[in-house]
């Protein structure tokens, strides 16, 4: 489980407070008005954003106190970050060692996660001549190789056509039933959350919300919702 406890995010004149859990291999969407605080909850999560108070747990073990490499997670951008003079195979190497000092074994897994995103065969290709669901894909394949039990997503696929951004949000939700892994995913779109994430957290008002059923929260919002939503 992770466990904001009285978790208080203030810099700025901007404050955004959580006290909520999110259960192990749940799929939750993070919405609410542009401004809102969305991706800085991430960003705490991640530890790149500092708290003012609280806690965060994963596990019952205290994670807002280790560096961001140490937590048992990872985020994925809506730029992806491949870097252009890699190929796609060394791009998802980094995931394992960002020297890519790699073993044969992490060669070998390098080569499953590739094939298990859709990218069999093009490891050795620049991103440059990829398509941008392929680039997705390969960033997604970092981040599976990875292994961590937590993935954020902020938004990744937000540049792509309707047809590919689904085809990526039903990856992630095959790939995280698959790992047992807990996706918390940014999105502005009502129609990926009820695609792939049952529960919602709702960021409004300077509060993030504990997780709440998808389809009951779009079809009932609350005014600050409601108000984003038209």
């Amino acid at each position: 489980m992770l466990t904001l406890d009285g978790v208080v995010i203030a810099q700025d004149g901007f404050r955004l407070s959580a006290d909520l859990s999110v259960e192990a291999g749940a799929r939750v969407a993070v919405i609410g008005p542009s401004g809102a605080g969305k991706s800085t909850l991430l960003g705490a999560l991640a530890g790149v954003v500092p708290l003012a108070s609280g806690q965060i747990r994963w596990q019952g073990a205290r994670i807002d106190t280790l560096p961001p490499a140490r937590r048992p997670l990872s985020i994925l951008f809506q730029d992806n970050n491949l870097l252009p003079h890699l190929s796609v195979f060394d791009n998802v190497a980094l995931g394992i060692d960002p020297g890519l000092r790699l073993t044969s074994e992490q060669r070998a897994a390098v080569t499953t996660a590739l094939a298990e995103t859709g990218l069999e065969g093009l490891g050795g290709r620049k991103p440059a001549t990829l398509s941008g669901g392929q680039i997705s894909r390969a960033a997604l394949a970092r981040v599976l190789l990875r292994a961590r039990p937590l993935i954020l997503l902020d938004e990744p696929f937000a540049a792509l056509g309707p047809a590919l951004k689904n085809a990526m949000l039903d990856l992630v939700a095959q790939i995280a039933r698959r790992h047992g892994a807990t996706v918390l995913m940014i999105s502005h779109d009502p129609a990926d959350a009820l695609r792939i994430c049952p529960q919602t957290i709702l960021v409004a008002d300077g509060r993030a919300e504990a997780p709440a059923d998808t389809a009951a929260l779009l079809r009932d919002p609350p005014p600050a919702l409601a108000a984003y939503l038209g």
